[in-house]
């Protein structure tokens, strides 16, 4: 399965992201806050873990979940270069290769090990994808995982997603849902309620109308549908969190 340009298209938000560069397992990692208890992994979409939207999305997380949020790089090193994304121009972008080098089978090791570290440091684990990491999330989310690598999970605009993957999720499911997406279809969102609710998982859709792909993390903040929004999905994801990451 293969990007698209509706994967990479942003605009980059105001601010200056906060937290600090260190390292989980092999992987550089960008970590904001400081709560031994709660942890927050965010699987970041194609522009990567050095996307400033994506750094500033942490701090906020970092503030209102009370958590330690760990936004790791799982591209290898490889970073796109956001100027050319920002201004449309896709023409130099190999969506080919780039899918080939950050399939999911090359990635998904890693992204357990990174969940497996942070349970070990931290009582409560959740972890959030947009795009790219959609998939990513629901992995670490199956049952196939005892004990669970992650409590809850959050994703905006997932890519990637099989219906394998949504039927053997078994943790509480949030789904942040543009409603423009050519990529989570209808059908595949009426296979997440049809499952969900079969398996007797938990779960919080909300649905963002007037808004595409990427919108909720990667938006235009001067549009502002886009800007509300992203606000809208920034606050349902703290409160998501904020129910499964403390004692209540």
């Amino acid at each position: 399965m293969s990007f698209s340009e509706c994967c990479l298209k942003g605009f980059a938000w105001s601010g200056t992201p906060t937290g600090k560069v260190s390292k989980l397992n092999d992987n550089d990692v960008y970590v904001t806050g400081d709560n031994p208890d709660a942890a927050v992994m965010i699987v970041h979409d194609a522009l990567g873990w050095t996307f400033p939207n994506a750094r500033l999305i942490a701090d906020h997380f970092a503030r209102e979940i009370n958590a330690t949020v760990y936004l790791p790089d799982f591209f290898g090193g490889e970073i796109v270069d956001p100027v050319p994304i920002l201004a449309g121009d896709f023409s130099k972008f190999d969506f080919a290769g780039f899918s080939k080098r950050q399939a999911r089978e090359v990635r998904e090791p890693e992204i357990f090990a990174a969940a497996k570290t942070l349970k070990q440091k931290h009582k409560k684990v959740g972890a959030i994808g947009y795009c790219y990491g959609g998939w990513g999330v629901f992995r670490l989310g199956a049952k196939e995982h005892n004990p669970p690598l992650v409590d809850a999970i959050s994703t905006g605009h997932p890519s990637m997603l099989t219906e394998k993957d949504i039927d053997e999720v078994a943790v509480p499911v949030q789904l942040l849902v543009p409603e423009h997406d050519p990529i989570y279809t209808p059908e595949l969102k009426k296979f997440t309620f049809d499952a969900l609710q079969k398996n007797g998982i938990e779960f919080d859709y909300r649905h963002f109308p007037g808004v595409e792909h990427g919108a909720l993390v990667r938006g235009d903040e001067n549009k502002p549908g886009e800007r509300f929004a992203m606000v809208r999905a920034k606050n349902a994801a703290v409160n998501w969190f904020n129910q499964f990451l403390h004692e209540l």
